[in-house]
């Protein structure tokens, strides 16, 4: 991608005026930097469109990437300087599971923007067992004992019922497993001996990635999936699949994506690690202002070919207020992506804990852990501390409100409470081991997967 100012006008001083450049020295002004094309990369394509990154004096390129192995790959040997990360992933590599790399993150990305679609002939099959509101529509949300009947037809008739997620460390998956067990089905556990996830499975699950997910699902590979958008109103407007619920309405406000980087990036580099934090909270903060009055302008950047590429009216059907599930059952959801309400960018410990959990609870952290372990995991990946210097800096140069960010948090969020997830099981990261008992389906306690079986 081309960058809007050559290094030279640095050289020259026609930065040196902004308040970071005369603060820090920067240990290195040029980055490359990856993204997936999903419309929750948003604050990159702002910051830099926006020049927010120049005026931290630094000269960032965009590059999208196949897939999140290759992304996460890339920030493990150095060809990327950070990346919009899956949330799982920082967590994943640090405690070893797949790739062993220590990764951080300073700045969580946004909350919600998932959805999980079906077919259209599988929604045909789970419309009889959905509860519909006094104008005939489907009442939300959606819970997946709809589609447990479904599943079990399938089942009597031999075919395996597959539906597709993004990575087995995603949000996604955890998203869609959540789902799934709410409604009495069984997702499938993963061990050491098998890593496919799929180990006493009601319901299949396999990485697609995200751009492919509609078109696997047209030709049959997939019954559904769990993406980001653009790919749930992508299978909208193609007429191929309907949404059945959003993220947004089995946990109310939870979070997604992050900015990850190399806990070594970070410690050479803690001056340009503080201002790529900078620059991404302004575009944060950019995207929600006015009540979303910036999201059309910020859909026209996504819609270009060199971020997300999808048609603006596409793009634009989740990200300005609403969110369509079957054609023309368009619903008011203005949280269904936060990029800096309710504190969306702060990285809180507790985020990073569910994933955890989410992780032990279907085998991937194959014994049981002391809550302090995973209190000192969040501890080791999750840096509220470089955040609240990076949103510091920006309150004494008047670029941001100090009345926006949690100055006071000890990184752990209020318990969400029942009502706001779709099991009615609140969680509180502070007992992450009596959250996993509290689950219904899900290893808990002692428990582990030994010859594909629960034992203990």
């Amino acid at each position: 991608m081309i960058r809007k100012l050559p290094l030279t006008l640095v050289a020259s001083g026609l930065l040196a005026s902004t308040a970071y450049a005369e603060m820090l020295d920067l240990e290195k002004d040029e980055l490359t930097v990856g993204f997936i094309k999903l419309t929750d990369m948003a604050p990159l394509a702002v910051a830099y469109e926006n020049g927010y990154f120049e005026d931290e004096g630094l000269f960032v390129t965009l590059e999208a990437q196949a897939n999140w192995k290759v992304l996460l790959d890339g920030v493990i040997d150095g060809q990327l300087d950070g990346a919009h990360m899956l949330a799982g992933q920082p967590l994943a590599a640090t405690i070893g599971y797949g790739t062993k790399a220590h990764i951080i993150t300073p700045f969580s990305m946004d909350l919600n923007g998932n959805a999980i679609t079906v077919s259209n002939e599988i929604w045909e099959k789970m419309k009889p067992n959905v509860p519909k509101m006094d104008d005939g529509r489907p009442q939300h949300p959606i819970s997946a004992s709809a589609l447990k009947p479904v599943v079990e037809d399938y089942k009597d008739q031999g075919i395996p019922f597959n539906m597709g997620m993004v990575f087995p460390v995603s949000t996604h998956n955890y998203e869609l497993r959540y789902w799934l067990a709410a409604g009495g089905l069984q997702p499938g556990y993963y061990s050491d001996q098998d890593i496919s996830g799929q180990i006493g499975a009601d319901v299949f699950l396999s990485v697609t990635p995200p751009p492919q997910m509609p078109a696997t699902m047209e030709a049959g590979t997939i019954f559904g999936y769990c993406v980001g958008e653009p790919w749930n109103q992508q299978a909208v407007f193609k007429g191929i699949g309907v949404p059945v619920i959003t993220d947004y309405q089995l946990w109310k406000n939870n979070p997604e994506k992050v900015f990850g980087i190399s806990a070594e990036f970070a410690k050479e580099n803690p001056n340009t690690t503080l201002a790529m934090t900078k620059a991404l909270i302004r575009a944060a903060i950019w995207l929600d202002e006015n009540e979303n009055a910036n999201r059309p302008e910020a859909v026209e950047m996504l819609s270009r070919s060199e971020y997300v590429g999808a048609d603006y009216e596409v793009i634009a059907n989740s990200m300005t207020g609403t969110f369509e599930f079957e054609k023309g059952d368009k619903r008011e959801i203005p949280d269904f992506n936060v990029f800096f309400r309710h504190n969306a960018t702060y990285p809180y410990y507790s985020d990073a804990i569910w994933y955890l959990t989410q992780m032990r609870r279907w085998g991937q952290i194959a014994e049981p852990k002391s809550d302090e372990w995973f209190v000192d995991t969040a501890k080791e990946v999750y840096r509220p501390d470089l955040y609240l210097a990076a949103a510091k800096m920006l309150v004494d140069e008047g670029t941001a409100d100090a009345a926006d960010f949690p100055w006071d948090s000890d990184g752990f969020k209020a318990p969400t409470p029942a009502e706001d997830i779709i099991d009615g099981i609140a969680y509180d990261g502070r007992a992450p081991n009596a959250y996993l008992d509290s689950l219904p389906i899900g290893l808990k306690g002692d428990q582990m997967i030994i010859d594909n079986q629960i034992k203990g």
